[in-house]
Protein backbone atom coordinates (compact mmCIF):
# COMPACT_ATOMS: atom_id res chain seq x y z
CA UNK A 1 0.00 0.00 0.00
CA UNK A 2 1.51 3.44 -0.92
CA UNK A 3 1.99 5.93 1.77
CA UNK A 4 0.22 8.66 -0.78
CA UNK A 5 -2.33 10.94 0.27
CA UNK A 6 -4.82 9.10 -2.15
CA UNK A 7 -4.23 5.82 -0.53
CA UNK A 8 -4.93 6.88 3.28
CA UNK A 9 -8.93 6.11 4.69
CA UNK A 10 -11.46 8.13 3.95
CA UNK A 11 -14.28 9.22 6.94
CA UNK A 12 -16.66 6.79 4.95
CA UNK A 13 -13.90 3.67 5.50
CA UNK A 14 -13.10 4.79 8.71
CA UNK A 15 -17.31 4.86 9.64
CA UNK A 16 -17.22 0.82 8.14
CA UNK A 17 -14.10 -0.19 10.05
CA UNK A 18 -16.20 0.62 13.05
CA UNK A 19 -19.24 -0.87 11.80
CA UNK A 20 -17.45 -3.47 10.17
CA UNK A 21 -16.10 -4.39 13.53
CA UNK A 22 -18.98 -4.02 15.58
CA UNK A 23 -21.57 -5.64 13.34
CA UNK A 24 -21.18 -9.37 13.18
CA UNK A 25 -22.60 -12.38 14.64
CA UNK A 26 -23.63 -10.96 18.02
CA UNK A 27 -27.02 -9.10 16.32
CA UNK A 28 -27.82 -11.72 14.48
CA UNK A 29 -28.29 -13.56 17.91
CA UNK A 30 -29.94 -11.01 19.85
CA UNK A 31 -33.35 -11.85 19.61
CA UNK A 32 -32.95 -15.86 21.34
CA UNK A 33 -29.95 -13.93 23.54
CA UNK A 34 -32.15 -11.32 25.42
CA UNK A 35 -35.36 -13.85 25.09
CA UNK A 36 -33.64 -15.92 27.43
CA UNK A 37 -32.60 -13.30 29.91
CA UNK A 38 -34.93 -10.25 29.94
CA UNK A 39 -38.42 -8.94 28.74
CA UNK A 40 -39.04 -5.33 26.74
CA UNK A 41 -38.76 -3.51 29.74
CA UNK A 42 -35.16 -4.95 30.88
CA UNK A 43 -33.60 -4.79 27.70
CA UNK A 44 -34.73 -1.27 27.19
CA UNK A 45 -32.48 -0.64 30.62
CA UNK A 46 -30.01 -2.57 29.45
CA UNK A 47 -29.21 -1.29 26.25
CA UNK A 48 -29.74 2.61 27.95
CA UNK A 49 -27.01 1.30 30.63
CA UNK A 50 -24.76 -0.10 27.52
CA UNK A 51 -25.62 2.19 24.92
CA UNK A 52 -24.75 5.04 27.51
CA UNK A 53 -21.57 3.67 29.01
CA UNK A 54 -20.18 2.66 25.25
CA UNK A 55 -21.20 6.17 24.18
CA UNK A 56 -18.78 7.77 27.05
CA UNK A 57 -16.00 5.05 26.18
CA UNK A 58 -16.63 6.63 22.32
CA UNK A 59 -16.23 10.07 23.46
CA UNK A 60 -13.21 9.49 24.92
CA UNK A 61 -11.60 8.25 22.04
CA UNK A 62 -13.05 11.29 19.95
CA UNK A 63 -11.08 13.35 23.34
CA UNK A 64 -8.13 11.21 22.67
CA UNK A 65 -7.62 11.45 19.29
CA UNK A 66 -7.86 15.42 19.44
CA UNK A 67 -5.66 15.63 22.87
CA UNK A 68 -2.89 13.08 21.95
CA UNK A 69 -2.63 13.10 18.09
CA UNK A 70 0.88 12.04 18.61
CA UNK A 71 -0.29 8.73 19.75
CA UNK A 72 -1.40 7.26 16.41
CA UNK A 73 -1.64 3.69 17.27
CA UNK A 74 -5.07 4.00 19.44
CA UNK A 75 -5.86 1.55 22.29
CA UNK A 76 -2.30 0.23 22.86
CA UNK A 77 -1.00 3.92 23.01
CA UNK A 78 -3.32 4.99 24.99
CA UNK A 79 -2.52 2.46 28.27
CA UNK A 80 1.35 3.09 27.64
CA UNK A 81 1.28 6.81 27.78
CA UNK A 82 -1.29 6.41 30.86
CA UNK A 83 0.24 3.83 33.03
CA UNK A 84 3.26 3.18 31.58
CA UNK A 85 5.31 0.46 29.51
CA UNK A 86 3.80 -3.36 30.97
CA UNK A 87 0.51 -2.09 31.65
CA UNK A 88 0.68 -0.84 27.81
CA UNK A 89 2.18 -4.00 26.26
CA UNK A 90 -1.06 -5.80 28.45
CA UNK A 91 -3.41 -3.83 26.36
CA UNK A 92 -1.75 -4.56 22.96
CA UNK A 93 -1.57 -8.34 23.77
CA UNK A 94 -5.15 -8.78 25.20
CA UNK A 95 -6.71 -6.80 22.24
CA UNK A 96 -4.51 -8.37 20.34
CA UNK A 97 -5.82 -12.04 21.65
CA UNK A 98 -9.54 -10.88 22.00
CA UNK A 99 -9.35 -10.02 18.49
CA UNK A 100 -7.67 -13.50 17.69
CA UNK A 101 -10.63 -15.10 19.76
CA UNK A 102 -13.28 -12.78 17.70
CA UNK A 103 -11.85 -14.59 14.50
CA UNK A 104 -12.63 -17.97 16.06
CA UNK A 105 -16.20 -16.68 16.94
CA UNK A 106 -16.64 -15.86 13.22
CA UNK A 107 -14.97 -18.99 11.80
CA UNK A 108 -16.91 -21.09 14.82
CA UNK A 109 -20.67 -19.70 13.61
CA UNK A 110 -19.80 -19.78 10.25
CA UNK A 111 -19.61 -23.63 10.17
CA UNK A 112 -22.76 -23.50 12.67
CA UNK A 113 -24.92 -21.23 10.47
CA UNK A 114 -23.47 -23.98 7.52
CA UNK A 115 -24.65 -27.14 9.47
CA UNK A 116 -28.44 -26.25 9.19
CA UNK A 117 -28.04 -27.13 6.02
CA UNK A 118 -25.16 -29.24 6.07
CA UNK A 119 -24.97 -31.57 8.90
CA UNK A 120 -21.18 -32.33 8.35
CA UNK A 121 -20.36 -28.65 9.91
CA UNK A 122 -22.49 -29.58 13.14
CA UNK A 123 -21.99 -27.19 15.83
CA UNK A 124 -18.67 -25.71 14.07
CA UNK A 125 -16.21 -27.43 15.71
CA UNK A 126 -16.50 -30.87 14.17
CA UNK A 127 -13.46 -32.08 12.21
CA UNK A 128 -15.01 -30.97 8.64
CA UNK A 129 -15.77 -27.60 10.28
CA UNK A 130 -12.39 -27.05 11.63
CA UNK A 131 -10.76 -27.96 7.99
CA UNK A 132 -12.81 -25.69 6.28
CA UNK A 133 -12.77 -22.46 8.54
CA UNK A 134 -8.66 -23.04 8.23
CA UNK A 135 -8.82 -22.57 4.60
CA UNK A 136 -11.08 -19.61 5.25
CA UNK A 137 -8.40 -18.41 7.43
CA UNK A 138 -5.56 -18.84 5.39
CA UNK A 139 -7.35 -17.60 2.18
CA UNK A 140 -8.03 -14.41 4.42
CA UNK A 141 -4.36 -14.18 5.59
CA UNK A 142 -3.23 -13.72 1.83
CA UNK A 143 -5.56 -11.72 0.33
CA UNK A 144 -4.93 -9.37 3.26
CA UNK A 145 -1.08 -9.44 2.21
CA UNK A 146 -1.74 -7.87 -0.95
CA UNK A 147 -2.45 -4.49 1.11
CA UNK A 148 -4.12 -3.16 3.73
CA UNK A 149 -6.08 -0.48 1.38
CA UNK A 150 -7.61 -3.28 -0.69
CA UNK A 151 -8.40 -5.38 2.27
CA UNK A 152 -10.57 -2.11 4.17
CA UNK A 153 -12.05 -1.42 0.54
CA UNK A 154 -13.19 -4.99 0.36
CA UNK A 155 -14.69 -4.67 4.01
CA UNK A 156 -16.42 -1.29 2.96
CA UNK A 157 -18.37 -3.29 0.58
CA UNK A 158 -18.79 -6.06 2.72
CA UNK A 159 -20.26 -3.94 5.59
CA UNK A 160 -22.51 -2.19 2.92
CA UNK A 161 -23.80 -5.72 1.89
CA UNK A 162 -24.56 -6.96 5.55
CA UNK A 163 -26.70 -3.85 6.61
CA UNK A 164 -29.07 -5.15 3.66
CA UNK A 165 -30.86 -8.43 4.80
CA UNK A 166 -30.86 -6.43 8.61
CA UNK A 167 -33.06 -3.26 7.08
CA UNK A 168 -34.82 -5.92 5.73
CA UNK A 169 -35.49 -7.91 8.45
CA UNK A 170 -36.54 -4.14 10.42
CA UNK A 171 -38.83 -3.33 7.87
CA UNK A 172 -40.29 -6.55 7.43
CA UNK A 173 -40.65 -7.16 11.40
CA UNK A 174 -41.91 -3.44 11.98
CA UNK A 175 -45.26 -4.69 9.50
CA UNK A 176 -45.57 -8.27 11.76
CA UNK A 177 -45.56 -6.20 15.05
CA UNK A 178 -48.09 -7.18 17.09
CA UNK A 179 -48.45 -4.58 20.25
CA UNK A 180 -50.44 -7.59 22.46
CA UNK A 181 -47.23 -9.94 21.99
CA UNK A 182 -45.28 -7.07 22.98
CA UNK A 183 -46.93 -5.82 25.79
CA UNK A 184 -46.85 -9.30 27.23
CA UNK A 185 -43.46 -9.66 26.55
CA UNK A 186 -42.86 -5.83 28.27
CA UNK A 187 -42.28 -7.53 32.08
CA UNK A 188 -41.11 -11.00 30.49
CA UNK A 189 -43.69 -13.26 31.85
CA UNK A 190 -42.34 -12.86 35.18
CA UNK A 191 -43.54 -10.89 38.76
CA UNK A 192 -43.67 -7.16 38.16
CA UNK A 193 -40.51 -6.30 40.52
CA UNK A 194 -37.64 -4.40 41.33
CA UNK A 195 -35.92 -7.69 42.44
CA UNK A 196 -36.96 -9.89 39.31
CA UNK A 197 -36.30 -6.69 36.35
CA UNK A 198 -32.90 -5.85 38.31
CA UNK A 199 -32.31 -9.80 37.36
CA UNK A 200 -33.28 -9.44 34.04
CA UNK A 201 -31.01 -6.28 33.20
CA UNK A 202 -28.04 -8.24 35.61
CA UNK A 203 -28.19 -11.14 32.75
CA UNK A 204 -28.48 -8.90 30.08
CA UNK A 205 -25.36 -6.78 30.31
CA UNK A 206 -22.97 -9.41 29.88
CA UNK A 207 -24.66 -9.89 26.27
CA UNK A 208 -24.25 -6.48 24.94
CA UNK A 209 -20.44 -6.37 25.67
CA UNK A 210 -19.44 -8.57 22.52
CA UNK A 211 -22.04 -6.85 20.25
CA UNK A 212 -19.90 -3.60 20.65
CA UNK A 213 -16.34 -4.74 20.89
CA UNK A 214 -15.14 -3.30 17.62
CA UNK A 215 -15.76 0.41 18.63
CA UNK A 216 -12.12 1.70 18.26
CA UNK A 217 -11.99 0.13 15.14
CA UNK A 218 -10.89 3.51 13.41
CA UNK A 219 -9.13 4.61 16.43
CA UNK A 220 -6.60 1.51 15.91
CA UNK A 221 -5.92 2.43 12.24
CA UNK A 222 -5.62 6.60 12.46
CA UNK A 223 -2.46 6.01 11.47
CA UNK A 224 -3.88 5.20 8.36
CA UNK A 225 -6.75 7.69 8.23
CA UNK A 226 -6.45 11.06 5.38
CA UNK A 227 -7.82 13.41 8.32
CA UNK A 228 -7.03 12.84 11.68
CA UNK A 229 -9.83 14.18 13.20
CA UNK A 230 -12.02 11.82 11.16
CA UNK A 231 -10.81 9.40 13.98
CA UNK A 232 -13.25 10.37 16.99
CA UNK A 233 -16.23 11.60 14.17
CA UNK A 234 -16.30 7.78 12.56
CA UNK A 235 -15.91 6.06 15.82
CA UNK A 236 -19.07 8.56 17.18
CA UNK A 237 -21.00 8.14 13.87
CA UNK A 238 -20.34 4.54 13.59
CA UNK A 239 -21.33 3.83 17.32
CA UNK A 240 -24.85 5.88 17.25
CA UNK A 241 -25.71 3.71 13.40
CA UNK A 242 -24.74 0.19 15.22
CA UNK A 243 -27.01 1.14 18.81
CA UNK A 244 -29.72 1.73 16.99
CA UNK A 245 -29.73 -1.13 14.54
CA UNK A 246 -29.35 -3.11 17.70
CA UNK A 247 -32.14 -1.84 19.84
CA UNK A 248 -34.51 -2.03 16.77
CA UNK A 249 -33.67 -5.37 16.23
CA UNK A 250 -34.27 -6.75 19.84
CA UNK A 251 -37.53 -4.26 20.49
CA UNK A 252 -39.13 -5.47 17.26
CA UNK A 253 -38.67 -9.08 18.11
CA UNK A 254 -40.55 -8.98 21.27
CA UNK A 255 -43.68 -7.87 19.07
CA UNK A 256 -43.37 -10.53 16.86
CA UNK A 257 -42.74 -13.84 19.08
CA UNK A 258 -43.47 -14.47 22.43
CA UNK A 259 -40.36 -14.69 24.95
CA UNK A 260 -40.58 -18.68 25.61
CA UNK A 261 -40.75 -18.91 21.36
CA UNK A 262 -37.77 -16.33 21.20
CA UNK A 263 -35.56 -18.18 23.94
CA UNK A 264 -36.19 -21.66 21.58
CA UNK A 265 -35.00 -20.06 18.47
CA UNK A 266 -31.30 -21.53 16.78
CA UNK A 267 -28.86 -19.54 15.94
CA UNK A 268 -28.96 -17.56 13.85
CA UNK A 269 -32.52 -16.12 15.77
CA UNK A 270 -33.00 -13.25 13.81
CA UNK A 271 -33.51 -15.90 10.90
CA UNK A 272 -36.30 -17.52 12.96
CA UNK A 273 -38.16 -14.18 13.75
CA UNK A 274 -38.08 -13.41 9.78
CA UNK A 275 -39.27 -16.89 9.12
CA UNK A 276 -42.13 -16.81 11.57
CA UNK A 277 -43.57 -13.81 9.45
CA UNK A 278 -42.88 -14.42 6.19
CA UNK A 279 -42.02 -18.46 5.77
CA UNK A 280 -39.06 -21.22 5.56
CA UNK A 281 -37.15 -19.05 3.11
CA UNK A 282 -36.98 -16.41 5.29
CA UNK A 283 -34.28 -18.62 7.51
CA UNK A 284 -32.10 -18.79 3.84
CA UNK A 285 -32.22 -15.24 3.49
CA UNK A 286 -31.28 -14.27 7.00
CA UNK A 287 -28.28 -17.23 7.15
CA UNK A 288 -26.94 -15.47 3.67
CA UNK A 289 -26.72 -12.07 5.16
CA UNK A 290 -25.50 -13.84 8.62
CA UNK A 291 -22.45 -15.42 6.22
CA UNK A 292 -21.57 -12.02 4.82
CA UNK A 293 -21.84 -10.32 7.85
CA UNK A 294 -19.58 -12.68 9.05
CA UNK A 295 -16.81 -12.93 6.81
CA UNK A 296 -16.80 -9.27 6.73
CA UNK A 297 -16.64 -9.11 10.18
CA UNK A 298 -13.53 -11.98 10.60
CA UNK A 299 -11.84 -9.03 7.46
CA UNK A 300 -12.03 -6.27 10.19
CA UNK A 301 -10.78 -8.31 12.99
CA UNK A 302 -8.03 -9.77 11.17
CA UNK A 303 -6.77 -6.35 9.86
CA UNK A 304 -7.11 -5.00 13.41
CA UNK A 305 -5.19 -7.82 15.22
CA UNK A 306 -2.26 -7.24 12.81
CA UNK A 307 -2.19 -3.38 13.10
CA UNK A 308 -2.13 -3.96 17.29
CA UNK A 309 1.27 -6.34 16.81
CA UNK A 310 2.55 -4.24 14.31
CA UNK A 311 2.13 -0.77 16.11
CA UNK A 312 3.12 -1.95 19.33
CA UNK A 313 6.58 -3.44 17.78
CA UNK A 314 7.17 -0.42 16.15
CA UNK A 315 7.22 1.38 19.51
CA UNK A 316 9.00 -1.21 21.12
CA UNK A 317 6.65 -2.76 23.08
CA UNK A 318 6.66 -5.97 21.39
CA UNK A 319 9.93 -7.44 19.31
CA UNK A 320 11.11 -5.65 16.87
CA UNK A 321 10.56 -8.88 14.22
CA UNK A 322 7.09 -7.72 14.59
CA UNK A 323 7.34 -4.19 12.97
CA UNK A 324 8.49 -6.05 9.54
CA UNK A 325 6.61 -4.82 6.31
CA UNK A 326 6.33 -6.44 3.26
CA UNK A 327 6.41 -4.31 -0.39
CA UNK A 328 2.70 -3.52 0.12
CA UNK A 329 3.44 -2.25 3.70
CA UNK A 330 1.39 -5.45 5.32
CA UNK A 331 2.23 -5.89 8.72
CA UNK A 332 3.15 -9.64 7.13
CA UNK A 333 5.20 -10.67 10.45
CA UNK A 334 2.22 -9.51 12.85
CA UNK A 335 0.04 -11.31 10.36
CA UNK A 336 1.93 -14.41 10.60
CA UNK A 337 1.67 -14.53 13.97
CA UNK A 338 -1.88 -13.85 14.61
CA UNK A 339 -3.10 -16.34 11.85
CA UNK A 340 -0.85 -19.10 13.90
CA UNK A 341 -2.90 -18.25 16.95
CA UNK A 342 -5.96 -18.50 15.67
CA UNK A 343 -4.93 -21.35 14.24
CA UNK A 344 -4.04 -23.04 17.68
CA UNK A 345 -7.96 -21.82 19.11
CA UNK A 346 -9.29 -23.30 16.25
CA UNK A 347 -8.06 -26.82 17.65
CA UNK A 348 -8.45 -26.09 21.20
CA UNK A 349 -12.79 -25.23 20.05
CA UNK A 350 -12.42 -28.84 18.88
CA UNK A 351 -12.28 -30.04 22.84
CA UNK A 352 -15.16 -27.14 24.11
CA UNK A 353 -18.58 -28.03 24.44
CA UNK A 354 -19.77 -24.68 23.62
CA UNK A 355 -17.04 -23.37 21.33
CA UNK A 356 -19.13 -20.27 20.49
CA UNK A 357 -20.35 -19.75 23.79
CA UNK A 358 -16.66 -19.40 25.13
CA UNK A 359 -15.03 -17.78 21.88
CA UNK A 360 -17.53 -14.82 22.38
CA UNK A 361 -17.11 -14.62 26.29
CA UNK A 362 -13.16 -14.66 26.32
CA UNK A 363 -13.31 -12.00 23.59
CA UNK A 364 -15.43 -9.54 25.89
CA UNK A 365 -13.29 -10.10 29.02
CA UNK A 366 -9.91 -9.87 27.00
CA UNK A 367 -11.20 -6.42 25.50
CA UNK A 368 -12.61 -4.86 28.31
CA UNK A 369 -9.58 -4.83 29.95
CA UNK A 370 -7.87 -2.39 27.07
CA UNK A 371 -11.17 -0.65 26.91
CA UNK A 372 -10.80 0.10 30.92
CA UNK A 373 -7.48 1.43 30.59
CA UNK A 374 -8.24 3.65 27.54
CA UNK A 375 -10.79 5.44 30.09
CA UNK A 376 -8.73 5.33 32.54
CA UNK A 377 -6.21 7.69 30.44
CA UNK A 378 -8.77 9.90 29.30
CA UNK A 379 -9.85 10.54 33.07
CA UNK A 380 -6.41 10.72 33.79
CA UNK A 381 -5.59 13.60 31.94
CA UNK A 382 -8.73 15.73 32.58
CA UNK A 383 -7.86 15.04 36.34
CA UNK A 384 -3.95 15.99 36.02
CA UNK A 385 -5.03 18.32 33.40
CA UNK A 386 -2.80 17.59 31.05
CA UNK A 387 -3.46 19.07 27.52
CA UNK A 388 -5.93 21.15 29.11
CA UNK A 389 -3.82 23.96 29.95
CA UNK A 390 -5.78 26.77 27.94
CA UNK A 391 -9.16 24.71 27.68
CA UNK A 392 -10.11 24.37 30.87
CA UNK A 393 -14.06 24.40 30.46
CA UNK A 394 -13.88 21.36 28.79
CA UNK A 395 -11.89 19.52 31.10
CA UNK A 396 -15.45 19.07 33.67
CA UNK A 397 -17.15 17.29 30.68
CA UNK A 398 -14.37 15.20 29.81
CA UNK A 399 -13.24 14.29 33.42
CA UNK A 400 -16.74 13.16 33.69
CA UNK A 401 -17.22 11.58 30.76
CA UNK A 402 -14.17 9.42 30.93
CA UNK A 403 -15.29 8.50 34.71
CA UNK A 404 -18.49 7.15 33.87
CA UNK A 405 -16.23 5.42 30.91
CA UNK A 406 -14.07 4.11 33.46
CA UNK A 407 -16.95 2.97 35.93
CA UNK A 408 -18.88 0.59 32.70
CA UNK A 409 -15.74 -0.66 31.97
CA UNK A 410 -15.10 -2.10 35.72
CA UNK A 411 -18.22 -3.16 35.86
CA UNK A 412 -18.42 -5.30 33.03
CA UNK A 413 -15.33 -6.80 33.87
CA UNK A 414 -17.14 -7.73 37.47
CA UNK A 415 -20.21 -8.54 36.55
CA UNK A 416 -18.42 -11.50 33.51
CA UNK A 417 -17.56 -13.00 37.49
CA UNK A 418 -14.17 -14.90 38.08
CA UNK A 419 -14.02 -17.90 35.62
CA UNK A 420 -12.91 -15.72 32.57
CA UNK A 421 -10.83 -13.72 33.97
CA UNK A 422 -8.86 -16.16 34.98
CA UNK A 423 -9.05 -18.00 32.12
CA UNK A 424 -7.45 -14.51 30.39
CA UNK A 425 -4.51 -14.57 32.72
CA UNK A 426 -4.05 -18.06 31.16
CA UNK A 427 -3.45 -15.66 27.80
CA UNK A 428 -1.83 -12.74 29.31
CA UNK A 429 1.11 -14.51 31.56
CA UNK A 430 2.92 -16.54 28.56
CA UNK A 431 2.05 -13.23 26.24
CA UNK A 432 4.07 -11.86 28.76
CA UNK A 433 7.04 -13.92 26.76
CA UNK A 434 6.67 -11.24 24.16
CA UNK A 435 7.43 -8.22 26.52
CA UNK A 436 10.82 -10.02 27.94
CA UNK A 437 11.77 -10.15 24.71
CA UNK A 438 11.16 -6.89 23.93
CA UNK A 439 13.17 -5.43 27.02
CA UNK A 440 15.81 -7.64 26.34
CA UNK A 441 16.70 -6.29 23.11
CA UNK A 442 16.53 -2.56 24.06
CA UNK A 443 18.49 -3.78 27.30
CA UNK A 444 16.39 -2.10 29.28
CA UNK A 445 15.15 -3.46 32.70
CA UNK A 446 12.00 -5.84 32.31
CA UNK A 447 9.84 -4.66 35.59
CA UNK A 448 9.44 -1.76 37.82
CA UNK A 449 8.45 -2.62 41.39
CA UNK A 450 4.68 -2.12 40.66
CA UNK A 451 5.01 -3.84 37.75
CA UNK A 452 6.58 -6.81 38.85
CA UNK A 453 3.94 -6.71 41.33
CA UNK A 454 1.04 -6.55 38.55
CA UNK A 455 3.09 -9.60 36.75
CA UNK A 456 3.12 -11.85 39.71
CA UNK A 457 -0.21 -11.31 40.38
CA UNK A 458 -1.28 -12.43 36.81
CA UNK A 459 0.81 -15.52 37.00
CA UNK A 460 -0.64 -16.37 40.76
CA UNK A 461 -4.11 -16.00 38.67
CA UNK A 462 -2.79 -17.97 35.74
CA UNK A 463 -2.31 -21.06 38.07
CA UNK A 464 -4.95 -20.82 40.07
CA UNK A 465 -6.94 -21.39 36.59
CA UNK A 466 -4.78 -24.30 35.10
CA UNK A 467 -5.25 -25.79 38.65
CA UNK A 468 -9.08 -25.10 38.26
CA UNK A 469 -9.32 -26.83 34.68
CA UNK A 470 -6.94 -29.77 35.82
CA UNK A 471 -9.52 -30.31 38.58
CA UNK A 472 -12.36 -29.38 36.38
CA UNK A 473 -13.74 -26.26 38.68
CA UNK A 474 -12.90 -24.41 35.65
CA UNK A 475 -14.78 -25.72 32.17
CA UNK A 476 -14.75 -24.97 28.60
Amino acid sequence: MSSSQDQKLSLGALIALVVGSMIGSGIFALPSAFGRSTGGLGALIAWAIAGAGMLMLALVFQTLSRRRPDLDTGIYAYAKAGFGNYLGFASAVGYWIGCCLADVACLVLIKATLGQFFPVFGDGSTAVAIVSASVILWGVHFLVLRGVKEAATLNTIATVAKIVPIFVFLVVAAIGFKADIFAWNFWGGEPQTFASLSSQVRNTMLITVFVFVGIEGASVYSRHARRREDVGTATVLGFIGVLCLLVMVTMFSYGVLLRPDLQALPTPAMAGVFASIVGPWGLVFISVGLLISILGNYLSWSLLAAEVLHSAAKNKTMPTFLARENENQVPVAALWLTNIVIQVFLVVTWFAEYAFTLALKMTSSMTLVPYLLVAAYGLKLAWTGQTYEREGRSRFGDGVRGAIATVYAFGMLYAGGPKYLLLSAVLYAPGTFLYFLARREQKQRVFTGPEMVVFGLLVAAALAAFWGLVTGDISF
